[in-house]
């Protein structure tokens, strides 16, 4: 029987999934990609299988699936009707890893409930990405779990990197900049020797602007600096966050606003950034259809602290040989793009402007001292290597332990 990989990536009301299949010499092939949306309120699964052009789509009414756990029941359901087993194995998007994990790791009890504590450091994704795999160890409690991180690929920073400027004591528990959207990173890093081999050994830059939004220097395929620290809130502006604050303005709203730390908490993670600029919309496709001037504030804020940032990262690395834009934002708005390559052209960079509008990968010209790539990233590409990885290592492990 074919051996599957599903990858999970869970939200407040929605969970996105992907199914690969492990070919010969454990290639992976992706066949089937989809998200339930809308939990507890109207909840749907839409899904496409490779190579169909039909689409899936299963809708149930609101009590029916209230919750995450409901939702994973629904997905199990759909998956046996097409597989006719489970899958092999799952792997799961976990946000923070905190000091503690560095790789991906299998789940058990004790290994989520450390987790679980680090659920105040990421309250708008660990408490979900963890439920999942609750709902699962509770109704297919052998079914092989792994848990990725997006801070595992920081975690070789240099000690400098990841300190803040606190008592060492603060630094012993744990309040450090880890870094986020590790994932992506590192399949950006992976990709690189194929796609531009002339720079992947080298200095780059990459900036994965989406909804949530940050930037990493990588040198030979290895983070060195990135602009999110001890919580996703730091560095660039996103769509909802504020991004870098002095933290001054937290004292303020304290002292002369009376909100509570819940209060603050609700307002930096849901009411700022591109959101709480323009007072219009967090979505950049909005802002860059909009008229209002707030729009093209908001956006030109987004695109003065990317620049700014990229000379941060530049003085990180001792130069720069290479942007690379990927995630929403960055492989689909070549005004941004265009509007940043500006920015920085005093680096050397020398946009293509044809190139950008066309959306091809290179979007430099020939030539450009600092080259600059469009890369479509792929989170759950990485997972199920890493998942694949794991159960690889389990097996041998396995056959280790048998007697001669």
């Amino acid at each position: 029987m074919t051996e599957t990989i599903l990858v999970v990536n869970a939200g407040s009301s929605s969970i996105k999934f992907q199914l690969f299949s492990v070919a010969a010499h454990d290639q992976l092939q992706r066949r089937l990609k989809g998200q339930i949306e809308g939990i507890g309120v109207r909840p749907r699964l839409v899904a496409k299988e490779t190579g169909s052009e039909k689409p899936i789509d299963e809708s149930w009414p609101a009590g029916e699936v209230a919750t995450v756990a409901a939702a994973l029941d629904k997905l199990v359901v759909f998956l046996r009707a097409r597989l006719g087993t489970l899958p092999t194995a799952i792997g799961h998007r976990v946000v923070h890893g905190g000091p503690d994990y560095s790789e991906p790791t299998v789940i058990d009890e004790g290994v989520l409930d450390r987790l679980e504590a680090f659920s105040p450091l990421a309250p708008l994704h660990q408490p979900n990405n963890l439920a999942p795999i609750r709902a699962v160890r509770a109704r297919q409690p052998h079914l092989l779990q792994v848990a990725c991180f997006d801070t595992a690929f920081h975690r070789g920073h240099p000690e400098v990197a990841d300190r803040y400027a606190l008592p060492e004591k603060l630094y012993a528990e744990g309040v450090r900049r880890y870094g986020f959207h590790g994932l992506s990173y590192e399949y950006i890093a992976v990709r690189l020797p194929q796609v531009a081999p002339e720079i992947a050994k080298g200095r780059v830059i990459v900036a994965h602007l989406g909804s949530g939004a940050s930037m990493c220097a990588i040198v030979a395929g290895k983070s060195i600096e990135s602009t999110l620290g001890f919580t996703a809130l730091d560095g660039l502006p996103m769509g909802t966050r504020p991004g870098q604050l002095d933290p001054g303005v937290v004292l303020y709203l304290i002292s002369e606003k009376g909100m509570s730390a819940k209060d603050i908490e609700r307002f930096l993670y849901n009411d700022c950034g591109l959101k709480g600029l323009s007072g219009i919309s967090n979505d950049v496709r909005e802002l860059l259809k909009s008229p209002d001037p707030r729009a093209k504030r908001a956006l030109d804020y987004f695109v003065h602290r990317i620049a700014l940032t990229t000379g941060m990262l530049a003085a990180a690395m001792s130069g720069i040989d290479a942007l690379v834009f990927t995630a929403g934002i960055g492989e689909n708005a070549p005004a941004i793009r265009e509007a940043v390559a500006r920015r920085i052209a005093w680096l050397g960079l020398d946009l293509d402007a044809e190139a950008n509008a066309r959306g091809e990968t290179r979007i430099s010209r020939q030539g450009s001292r600092v080259a600059c790539y469009v890369i479509p990233t792929d989170e759950e590409q990485m997972i199920a290597r890493h998942t694949l990885s794991v159960l690889r290592a389990q097996s041998a492990t396995v056959l280790e332990e048998k007697p001669a």
